[in-house]
């Protein structure tokens, strides 16, 4: 069998990273990883370095692909993607995960062999556990509704982004991630454009996969969660649909602020209001600074 490709995502966190790595090596396909670091820190990346050179003497095919900025989870992904991309001998698929993930048992094994069935399949994810599937709806975009629990290819809107693969020939068709989003609601973006071409996306149920760190800077989530959101329902809807959800947005801060139980486990007032702003500005891409963490702890679905 032909080695897998594992793109990884990673900032400031390289233990977790490393043992990312480790737990991929242990799954029963071959796998061969590009790790893209989105410019962590000196402390961070110096012994990131040592411990990528320390397992490819060991025999793992790795490389390490560093980036002048924390670019995001979305362009993050295109460098590496780009990478799998140019080999001619890349593998069918390529995996894409941040730096924190437990891909349990044999998931990369049971992903692919539930993609034999679906010739048409572009994207697709593995099971978290928690019983929802992905949809995307035309005014609140991507969201999660019941799904089925029976094992296999289980169609859905999008792919979530704990653990994804995503087919070579169809990214030559539909293009990467679009990089304004800078993390969320990417996956939902490219599933649109994937669907549009033709093309399938799946949930694998009982492909296990765990997040293993969801500490997270709430102002950051809430601010590139409300202003991606606007983006993808207005790329996907229209101008129309994009301002019913700014009126529910307004409603749920509205709410929030008068009855604290009402509140979603991610709210911010401040960052709700600068991300319609910015949506209405148009200014994508990296947050503003005044909502950026200083620290390496803050949660790896946004610095994926």
């Amino acid at each position: 069998m032909d080695p897998l490709w594992v793109v990884l995502v990673h900032w400031n966190q390289h233990k977790d990273l490393l043992e990312t790595i480790d737990r991929f090596d242990q799954q029963s396909s071959p796998t061969r990883f590009v790790v893209v670091d989105n410019s962590s820190v000196p402390d961070e990346l110096i012994p990131l370095r040592a411990g990528v050179a320390s397992r490819a003497a060991n025999g793992i095919s790795i490389e390490l692909l560093e980036l002048p900025h924390n670019s995001g989870f979305g362009p993050g992904a295109n460098a590496g993607i780009r990478r799998y991309l140019s080999d001619p001998e890349r593998s069918e698929w390529v995996v894409l995960a941040p730096h924190d993930v437990d891909p349990r048992g044999a998931t990369l094994i049971t992903m692919l062999d539930a993609a034999e069935s679906e010739p048409m399949a572009a994207l697709m994810c593995a099971d978290v556990g928690d019983g929802m599937s992905p949809v995307i709806d035309p005014y609140f975009g991507g969201m999660v509704v019941p799904g089925s629990l029976d094992p296999g290819w289980e169609t859905v809107g999008y792919p979530h982004g704990t653990l994804m693969m995503l087919r070579g020939v169809a990214l030559d068709e539909i293009g990467l991630f679009d990089e304004r989003y800078f993390s969320y609601c990417e996956e939902a973006d490219l599933a649109i454009r994937a669907r549009r071409d033709g093309w399938k996306v799946g949930l694998i149920r009982g492909a296990m996969v765990k997040n293993l760190n969801l500490g997270s800077s709430v102002w950051l989530v809430d601010y590139l969660q409300t202003r991606n959101t606007l983006l993808l329902v207005q790329e996907m809807s229209g101008w129309y649909h994009a301002f019913i959800r700014s009126c529910f947005t307004l409603a749920q801060i509205s709410r929030g602020v008068r009855d604290e139980s009402t509140r979603p486990p991610v709210f911010d007032v401040s960052a709700r209001f600068a991300g319609m702003r910015d949506f209405v500005l148009r200014r994508f891409g990296p947050p503003p600074k005044s909502g950026f963490p200083t620290k390496s702890g803050f949660a790896a679905r946004v610095s994926r």
